[in-house]
């Protein structure tokens, strides 16, 4: 058997199709934050973007919105306020209602992920799970969670999940993974099966916009990475997808429009004093976060905007 924290559970993978028969909801403006990771300044800084729109937006937190939030204290302030609206579950919050600790945190790693990071993870969700059984108000919201949901901004149909188009901690939309052409066929599959003109995951913590063009159609995968970590060198912010009828009140940091649609990487710019105190408060030095985490929460991980965006190549 895998070790813990390198596979999935049967019950995270389903079939594209079955997001081809979700109910839609409609919006005009939706922020898709996944990858928030228990960062309560970034929860707010969320909000305060949504709160300069013009046309109040639709949020949902697509999963693993818990992690460091392993206080009481902070564990019960992310997930009210997050609970207030629309959410899915990740693999964090799936793995605090799975009967066993066999899977570790679910993340499914891949095989190139080293060892050593795979353990601290496991560490990290173990401490945190314990944390969650003292909140038995919030688990049960959670288990009423679904894996996946779908809107309509527009003309375009929006399926937002975790992780990929066949598993909740799926890494098929990882950043590494889009850039290879020869997937790109398993991609538009994915796109047909799903009826689904976008799709918004999170789970594999880089953002990467790929947009795709086939047959006379347009399609993107928009991976925000983590509103609530740095995905960029030396640019200290989260990241939030939003997909809207009308531009951006700010400015994107990259984007496309499709369909008269704009969907474009909104910056989270959150307290980083406040956040990295927080987050020392339950994560010294020494710590399986703090190993596995503090650099990039201090500095950002070697990557650039310019990075996250893959362009369509020639129809085929």
């Amino acid at each position: 058997m895998p070790e813990p924290g390198r596979f999935c559970r049967p019950g995270y993978g389903y079939a594209p199709s079955a997001l081809a028969g979700l109910p839609e909801s409609q919006a005009k403006v939706l922020y898709v934050v996944g990858g928030l990771y228990g960062n309560l300044p970034a929860l707010e800084a969320v909000l305060n973007l949504a709160a300069r729109e013009p046309v109040r937006p639709t949020l949902v937190f697509n999963g693993d919105f818990n992690w460091f939030n392993s206080d009481d204290a902070g564990f019960a302030a992310v997930n009210q306020l997050v609970l207030g609206h629309q959410a899915t579950l990740g693999n964090v919050e799936a793995e605090f209602l799975a009967a066993d600790a066999s899977a570790g945190c679910g993340c499914a790693y891949p095989p190139e992920v080293d060892a050593a990071l795979v353990e601290r993870s496991n560490r990290i969700h173990a401490r945190l799970r314990q944390t969650a059984l003292r909140h038995p108000a919030v688990l049960q919201h959670l288990a009423a969670l679904p894996m996946f949901r779908r809107y309509r901004v527009g003309p375009c149909a929006v399926c937002v999940l975790h992780g990929d188009g066949e598993s909740l901690a799926g890494w098929g939309f990882a950043e590494s993974a889009l850039r290879d052409l020869k997937r790109d066929t398993w991609l538009l599959g994915l796109f047909e099966s799903a009826k689904a003109d976008v799709f918004a995951s999170s789970h594999t913590c880089l953002p990467v916009l790929k947009h795709l063009r086939h047959g006379g159609r347009e399609y993107c995968l928009i991976n925000n990475g983590a509103a609530g970590m740095p995905g960029f060198a030396n640019r200290l912010h989260g990241v939030l997808t939003r997909v809207g009828l009308s531009p951006s009140p700010i400015a994107p940091l990259y984007g496309i429009r499709q369909q008269g649609v704009h969907i474009d990487a909104l910056p989270v710019e959150y307290d980083q004093a406040r956040w990295q105190a927080a987050f020392l408060s339950n994560w010294p030095e020494g710590s399986p976060a703090h190993i596995s985490y503090f650099q990039r929460i201090s500095s950002g991980p070697a990557y650039a905007p310019a990075d996250a965006f893959i362009p369509p190549r020639a129809d085929y």
